[in-house]
């Protein structure tokens, strides 16, 4: 599936990512550089992050009120399930991190240049096609200026 890029201002929308793992905080931080308020709800983060609101306890029903983007990052399916259905009940954008077939938008290997911003997605059959692409972009922006 071909997939549309959106490019949106997330400066001071309010985004949720449940789960602090690796992949959780790597998404909130990408979140985060391009302006949105975040707070990661985990009982531990896998490091100390910089400029993001932490609910250090499992994710709970009503966490999602008032969010504009939600990422359900939690090593427990079955609490991506609950977080899933709550931002489906309330019309926010989701991200599942172990089912792209369940997400309403997906978060691409990030590429920064001058001025510049690319996104770089695949279909998810080969991740190291994905992440070679999106290194040879930025080769390609670094003579740039």
């Amino acid at each position: 599936m071909n997939r549309f890029p959106l490019f949106i201002d997330l400066t001071g929308r309010a985004a949720v990512v449940i789960g602090g793992g690796a992949v959780g905080l790597r998404r909130a931080e990408v979140l985060s550089r391009f302006g949105a308020q975040v707070t990661v709800i985990s009982p531990t983060l896998a490091h100390p992050a910089q400029g993001l609101g932490h609910l250090p306890r499992p994710y709970r029903p009503g966490d999602l009120t008032g969010a504009f983007l939600v990422v359900a990052a939690a090593d427990d399916p079955a609490v991506n399930d609950a977080a899933e259905e709550e931002a489906r009940r309330l019309g926010i954008l989701f991200n599942r991190a172990d089912d792209q077939s369940r997400c309403d938008f997906f978060f691409p290997a990030i590429c920064l240049g001058e001025g510049l911003v690319a996104g770089v997605v695949g279909d998810g059959s080969d991740h190291h096609k994905t992440a070679e692409a999106a290194r040879r972009i930025r080769k390609a922006w670094e003579g740039l200026s």
